[in-house]
């Protein structure tokens, strides 16, 4: 019965071919013999009928990737990394056998190269390259390859791991470039392109849509990372870091950076970092040789649907928006300002902070002693305050070329220590070093985890945030360890 249906289908689909088509219309004649019936065959036109369209269709008005594509691709280049790595040799015969490489020979450190790759934007004529700081981190030689085949040697000229942007040099003229667009312009659904070299495909280039904007992840590993990616359904692989995002114009509204997979490749989502924060980092790495960060000296937490319904009723706050002030720093640019614990931040510069827009994506763009006009909700009322912002080390000046960012050159991750290991270690205050990370100033002088540092140059150190007010250079590190036993660290520049 199946098969009958199935051919009833096809005769039916046959049948129903009408447009255009030639038609046999056979007529059995009375007058003639009917064994030999006299067939007539006439062609019948029929015009098809006219499409529906309920708008008119105008160029200008939709989008031609191919402009944004041809343009974009001559500024966007391959790097090459080459790293260098310390392997442990292995002895085969004691490998075979089982036995611990560490106590005989074999088991000894020695350099190795390794190579990776990335992807880098030309800014400007004279040879200054945007890309990603994973792309360049540890890098003992760079090479960038133009799309038009030459190759130059590169230096590094900065890189600011908070925002995982880093910035190269290389010696020419008269080179191609893409002019920065405006990411704080883009869209939900405005098509994009990402241009980079995955898997060392050059100038490969992928189409996608805005899918969000302000996406924070969590996925920078720096305790002070400044996330707020725009999210593609471009297709991005390893080796797309360090590449263009461009809209339809060939402008640059992003630096591809991460993706979110199952697998380590492409799986649907691509993040890149707003065109917005790029740009003022660039500037920073270039003229002062160290990102001028401005902050406002507050804990807070983003009030959402969830916080609501954590604390709402506790904090007398029912609308989702703006963030819940936890903490203020004594010596921090809202506490001199008059911002108290409780207050709520609905606007910085009368930009809301909502959806599409967070604190730390705001606060990237300015520098220290710039002024800022901010929104506060307390007690039912709006308040205005005018806030001169300061650095990391709690002043209203920006930082010198030779300024440390001693967190970041300690080379690890550290948290808050409580009343009670206060009491059985005998101490007043500290951190507690949570994980150390090969090449930084801890692992040189092998401190190990667990370790609570107690003063750094011999300047006390009560929290983590106590760290940004060291700027100089480590030199002394002095602490305890959760057996009781205090150590002291002397480093030699």
């Amino acid at each position: 019965m199946k098969k009958k249906w199935m051919f009833a289908g096809l005769i039916a689909a046959a049948v129903a071919v009408g447009s255009g088509a030639t038609w046999l219309v056979a007529k059995n004649h009375q007058e003639q013999d009917a064994a030999v019936p006299r067939v007539t065959e006439r062609v019948v036109e029929v015009e098809p009928a006219p499409a529906a369209h309920f708008t008119t269709y105008q160029a200008s008005n939709y989008p031609d990737l191919t402009y944004a594509a041809e343009n974009a691709v001559n500024a966007v280049v391959n790097i090459e990394v080459t790293q260098q790595v310390q392997m442990r040799t292995v002895d085969p015969f004691l490998e075979f056998f089982g036995i611990p490489q560490g106590y005989s020979r074999g088991g000894e450190y020695v350099p190795r190269e390794f190579k990776a790759g990335g992807s880098g934007v030309i800014i400007s004529q004279d040879g200054y390259i945007v890309t990603n700081h994973h792309v360049v981190d540890n890098a003992t030689e760079l090479k960038v390859k133009l799309y038009d085949g030459r190759t130059f040697e590169a230096e590094v000229v900065g890189t600011d791991p908070t925002t995982e942007v880093a910035l190269i040099k290389i010696d020419g003229e008269g080179l191609p470039t893409l002019a920065f667009g405006d990411s704080d312009a883009l869209r939900l659904g405005e098509w994009v392109l990402a241009i980079g070299s995955p898997f060392d495909l050059q100038s490969t280039i992928t189409a996608g849509i805005v899918s969000a904007k302000s996406r924070n992840l969590g996925a920078i590993p720096n305790q002070y990372r400044v996330e707020s990616f725009i999210q593609t359904d471009a297709a991005v692989n390893p080796g797309n870091s360090g590449g263009a995002l461009v809209n339809t114009r060939g402008e640059l509204v992003g630096i591809n950076t991460l993706i979110k997979s199952q697998t380590g490749t492409y799986m649907g989502y691509s993040f890149a970092i707003p065109s917005a924060i790029v740009k003022k980092v660039v500037v920073d790495l270039k003229e002062y040789g160290v990102v001028q960060r401005a902050l406002l000296g507050v804990g807070y937490q983003e009030i959402t649907e969830d916080f609501i319904e954590a604390f709402g009723d506790e904090y007398g706050i029912h609308e989702p928006g703006g963030v819940y002030v936890a903490s203020v720093s004594e010596d921090g640019a809202a506490g001199a300002a008059g911002i108290r614990k409780g207050d709520v931040i609905t606007a910085i510069d009368g930009i809301q902070l909502g959806n599409n827009t967070n604190l730390a994506e705001i606060m990237s763009r300015y520098r220290p002693n710039d002024r800022v006009n901010i929104s506060v909700k307390r007690d039912g009322k709006t308040k205005q305050f005018e806030v001169v912002l300061r650095n990391k080390a709690g002043k209203a000046e920006l930082l010198s070329r030779d300024y440390v960012d001693v967190a970041e050159s300690l080379g690890g991750k550290f948290a808050e220590i409580n009343d009670r290991t206060r009491k059985e270690l005998r101490i007043d205050d500290g951190i507690r070093v949570t994980e150390v990370r090969p090449g930084g100033v801890l692992a040189r002088a092998r401190v190990r985890e667990g370790f609570v540092i107690t003063h750094i140059n011999d300047r006390p150190i009560r929290s983590v945030s106590d760290l940004d007010r060291v700027t100089g250079p480590v030199t002394y590190i002095e602490g305890v360890y959760p057996n009781g036993r205090a150590m002291s660290y002397s480093l030699v520049q």
